[in-house]
């Protein structure tokens, strides 16, 4: 029996999918505008996990790829040998990319390198899922409701592929419309093999907010009929109020473990007062069971705990409470990410050697373009966060740190042409000065950006700039899938030299 502690991924991890290979496991999340996408992470016991790669580098245009846009709800599985994602690729609403809507990509090895993308034509929608039945494979998605008899009605659609050119062969049909009449987006659909015979699809339902849910439905073949099952939903949070730690359960992926248990994963939020944290939505575990044919999710007390001891896992490692980046290294730590383009088309460690050097664009934080961010998820409810820079180029440049959830919904700490470092809040696209300190141009700026929960302190040197409420950045407003991102970044001509990061962290809940 061991004790873990839940997000297992901390940060905005949303819409987990799993998959277990000769007793390791796997695990891809949702990404939306950022870059390297579809982090891939790595582990030998479900509750201690690592980075190991990235499934999407360049083999997409996020041209006009907004906030909440670009890559929603992947799927991994295994077959034969290979590892296979499908994806969608939700389009900017102004500029579309070039290719958008669901796509699959392989590899060997899920820590890359990964192929170019098998593009599925016509189908719409979101949301994909592959099964696979022997030599036969299967394609599952989510689509509005048309006609629709409620606002946010769906259908799960099913499709089967060519198991060679996974092009898709037949007619899809509708198989699904949710649990409850008049709940919305019946969505994230997977298709498991059911303990004991038939199959069981699970999905999301009630949005991926308070009242989402995990519901199931049974059927005898995979191509249905579908029943669904008398107790629905087998797991939310949605009736616990703004008192729970943790909202929004949803979204949820099945796998089961080389002892023969079987153990769920699935989106949710910490909350405290009805007021969701910088985070996001992030990774949970928690065990399954099944009573005849029924899965219960967390069984003995049907809730997703921020503290588990169960059996079937060790005690998990101490979080890390301190990570620092000198750039030391030759290529960047694959826990960097930029929007909407790769860290390494501005990031340069050759140049000055135990530096980042990020080469400024004119892109502003407030645009849907190529910012010179490189940023990091915020893990911890209470953080730390410091920074060591040298400008270049400062009659044009503004530099320093950047917390960062959308365009519209940003914090900055930064050393002005003038020799100023001010901070700055954006709050629905509007720009509110913190505070400011002269510090001059002459020499590096130290720059810390404290965050306790809701609230951020900001200094320059040791000097005090300001404090502020963030509440505005949570994740929850409508359209606002994304947690924070925090790092440096730079606008203008010329350059910063970023000697290091650091972020002291604190609890995670």
């Amino acid at each position: 029996m061991g004790t873990y502690r839940n997000p297992i991924l901390p940060g905005c991890h949303p819409d987990p999918s799993i998959c277990e290979v000769d007793g390791t496991y796997y695990m891809v999340t949702s990404t939306f505008e950022y870059l390297p996408g579809l982090p891939v992470h790595r582990s030998h016991n479900l509750v201690d996990w690592e980075l190991v790669g990235h499934v999407i580098t360049d083999q997409l245009d996020y041209t006009g790829i907004a906030a909440s846009k670009g890559l929603y709800a992947p799927t991994l599985r295994y077959h034969d040998g290979t590892f296979y994602v499908v994806c969608t690729h939700v389009p900017g609403e102004e500029e579309p990319p070039a290719r958008a809507g669901h796509f699959l990509v392989t590899a060997t090895d899920p820590a890359g390198p990964w192929s170019e993308a098998m593009w599925f034509e016509g189908l719409g929608g979101i949301d994909p899922s592959l099964t696979f039945d022997g030599d036969r494979v299967w394609l599952c998605w989510t689509n509005l409701a048309d006609p629709g008899l409620w606002h946010g009605q769906t259908d799960i659609w099913l499709v089967e592929l060519d198991p060679r050119t996974h092009v898709p062969m037949g007619v899809p049909r509708s198989i699904w419309r949710g649990a409850l009449v008049g709940a919305g987006w019946a969505e994230g659909p997977h298709i498991h093999p059911r303990p004991g015979g038939g199959w069981m699809l699970m999905a999301a339902e009630g949005g991926t907010n308070r009242d989402h849910a995990i519901c199931v439905a049974y059927a005898d073949a995979i191509e249905g009929p579908y029943v669904g099952d008398e107790g629905n939903p087998r797991l939310t949070h949605r009736f616990l109020g703004d008192r729970a730690d943790i909202a929004d359960v949803g979204h949820a992926d099945l796998v089961q473990a080389t002892d023969g248990s079987w153990w769920s994963v699935m989106l949710a939020t910490h909350q405290r007062e009805g007021v969701n944290s910088l985070r996001g939505r992030q990774t949970h575990l928690v065990p399954v069971e099944f009573e005849e044919g029924r899965p219960l999710f967390a069984p003995g007390t049907g809730r997703v705990a921020v503290e588990m001891t169960v059996d079937g896992v060790p005690d998990q490692l101490p979080p890390v409470t301190t990570i620092r980046d000198d750039f030391d290294a030759d290529e960047l730590d694959l826990a960097w990410n930029a929007v909407r383009w790769l860290p390494s088309e501005f990031v340069d460690l050759a140049a000055r050697p135990g530096f980042a050097r990020l080469r400024a664009t004119t892109d502003e934080p407030t645009i849907v373009g190529r910012t010179s961010f490189m940023g990091r998820r915020l893990d911890a409810d209470t953080s730390q966060i410091t920074a060591r820079c040298e400008v270049e180029g400062a009659d044009s440049l503004r530099a320093g740190l950047l917390l960062r959830t959308t365009e519209t919904g940003l914090l900055e700490l930064a050393l002005h042409p003038d020799g100023v470092v001010r901070g700055v809040l954006v709050d629905d696209g509007v720009r509110t000065e913190v505070g400011a300190v002269e510090v001059g141009l002459d020499g590096p700026v130290e720059l810390s950006l404290s965050v306790d929960r809701h609230v951020a302190t900001l200094t320059a040197n040791s000097t005090m700039v300001g404090a502020v409420d963030i509440t505005c950045l949570a994740t929850g407003r409508p359209g606002w899938f994304m947690g924070s991102w925090w790092g440096p970044f730079a606008v203008g001509a010329g350059h910063v030299d970023v000697d290091y990061v650091e972020v002291n962290q604190g609890a995670q809940s």
